[in-house]
């Protein structure tokens, strides 16, 4: 069984001749009390390729300290690492291989890297004693591994300060300060597996290296080259995504969802730019995928909606048990439906249409179209899928009210969602005219949208009905939130017009055009 913690520290430079300045002068600290000495021995695992040391992941198996056993640790920004840990076992826990599948695939992950520390614990406490952050001098000698055995070999000093669980950030900027006064400078690797690699004179290089995100790189200088920049992006968002998911994190399945969506709407939009007859098999395995992912995206969105209503409710209209039950019907689904994701994503399917991504990067079906300027290619592209749009909503808003209506209203709902992703994909290139279409094509995207969640969530609530009713329940309340979702569907279908003719103004559309 595996277990979590957020894991917020800072690390300096040192030497064996460092001394630490009086940290009792920072606000806050009435004392720093002596841990003692612990040894510690990690081995750090990888690829061969070193796949999670160019995501800036690590894994280690560490005997020695309170926390011995198995390590995973993903980043969440700079300082920040989530920690997954596992019990201390001769093999890697299932638990925990799960969470690299996105990354490793088939590969092994073998030792590559051994560390031997010798860290002296300090605590940083406060007047009443409470624990505010630890402090330890870690002596570390790092020894690179190879097949063969062991490799070169690297020895430093630095200094660790970890705050304390749901402690304020914001008293490690206060224990910078002191000890950069004091002449501490901050490290200049993240993590000392990092360190290690580099002073062994290793540097990952693997697939899914890529650089720093606050980098602003210059405007594609092809079309092809701006489609390929942001295919890739949706792909490393679902690798990303992936032990998100499996650990069932607020949004995970969301974004993962909308990833999957974006890539096949952008094979569809720019397929003047990338063959079809390599995008379009893949395309439907992301639908595949995008479908699997919609069982949990969908209870997550009922729940939401469900919970809101009743909540607005008096108790006087609420006859019978009619949160219990909604809870249970909840936990039933949701239960079923992580299963049902862990397996897929655990399943072969799934695995090939990672390889299938990973292909198509490594050598893109480029048209010869891929070759014009973006300001050439792109415009065209996405004015295709806004007539597409427009010829949906106009179907929509010419059915009467009803069955035909609800799905006229769907299929427009998936336009708009594509050409809002047309507009988003081209704004790199086309600047503040595709990020005005874009914002248009979501505002209409989100009265689609909360116009076809009423229609999923009448029938949701109409099998709870009668499910209540088959048990003796009263059914009214179910009646009542039925009637507010018909209520909520027909002024969303009053709204369409006004916000369609909004998207549709002609200045919208011809700042695309240059």
């Amino acid at each position: 069984m595996a277990d979590s913690k957020r894991e917020i520290e800072r690390k300096y430079e040192a030497t064996p001749d460092t001394r630490l300045p009086d940290l009792t002068k920072v606000a806050g600290v009435s004392a720093v009390t002596h841990h003692g000495v612990t040894e510690l021995d990690a081995v750090y695992y990888d690829t061969a390729d070193l796949r999670l040391a160019a995501d800036s992941l690590t894994l280690r198996r560490r005997t020695g300290g309170a926390d011995e056993g198995w390590h995973l640790k993903f980043p969440v920004s700079s300082g920040i690492r989530d920690e997954i840990r596992a019990p201390l076992a001769d093999t890697l826990p299932h638990s925990l291989a799960g969470l690299l599948r996105s990354r490793v695939r088939d590969e092994d992950v073998t030792p590559v890297v051994r560390l031997l520390s010798a860290r002296d614990v300090h605590h940083l406490v406060d007047e009443g004693g409470t624990f505010l952050a630890e402090l330890s001098i870690d002596e570390v000698l790092a020894q690179r591994l190879t097949e063969e055995g062991g490799g070169p070999t690297a020895v430093w000093t630095e200094i660790e300060v970890e705050l304390a669980d749901d402690g304020d950030p914001a008293f490690l900027d206060a224990v910078e300060r002191r000890l950069r006064k004091a002449g501490v400078k901050p490290s200049a690797s993240a993590s000392k597996l990092a360190r290690a690699l580099t002073e062994t004179g290793v540097r990952p290089a693997g697939p899914a290296q890529r650089p720093a995100k606050k980098k602003r790189k210059p405007p594609p200088p092809t079309a092809g080259d701006h489609v390929l920049d942001y295919v890739r992006e949706q792909v490393e968002a679902v690798i990303t995504l992936d032990p998100a998911v499996r650990r069932d994190l607020p949004d995970s399945v969301h974004q993962m969802r909308v990833a999957t969506r974006r890539l096949r709407s952008a094979f569809k939009t720019y397929r003047k730019i990338l063959d079809r007859t390599v995008t379009d098999p893949v395309g439907e395995e992301l639908k595949w995928l995008a479908a699997e992912l919609g069982v949990d995206r969908d209870q997550e969105v009922l729940d939401a909606r469900f919970h809101a209503a009743t909540a607005d409710l008096s108790r006087t209209l609420l006859l019978g048990p009619v949160r219990s039950r909604l809870r249970l019907w909840s936990v039933a689904r949701r239960t079923g439906s992580r299963r049902r994701i862990v397996a897929v994503l655990d399943g072969k399917r799934y695995l090939s249409l990672l390889e299938s991504l990973d292909a198509l990067l490594a050598a893109p079906p480029l048209r010869p179209a891929a070759a014009k300027p973006p300001r050439d290619a792109l415009p065209r592209a996405v004015l295709k899928d806004y007539e597409r749009l427009a010829t949906r909503v106009g179907h929509a808003l010419e059915q009467p009210p009803g069955r035909d209506r609800d799905l006229a209203m769907h299929e427009a709902r998936k336009a708009a969602k594509r050409a809002r992703y047309a507009g988003e994909a081209a704004r790199p290139a086309l600047g503040k005219a595709a990020k005005r279409f874009a914002k248009r094509m979501k505002a209409v995207q989100k009265v689609l949208g909360e116009h076809q969640d009423s229609v999923v969530a009448r029938d949701a609530l109409r099998a709870l009905a009668i499910q209540a009713h088959a048990a003796g329940e009263p059914s009214f309340t179910w009646g009542l939130l039925y009637g507010q979702e018909q209520a909520t569907a027909a002024e969303k279908e009053r709204e369409l017009p006004g916000v369609w003719a909004r998207a549709s103004e002609p200045d919208v559309r011809s700042a695309l055009k240059g």
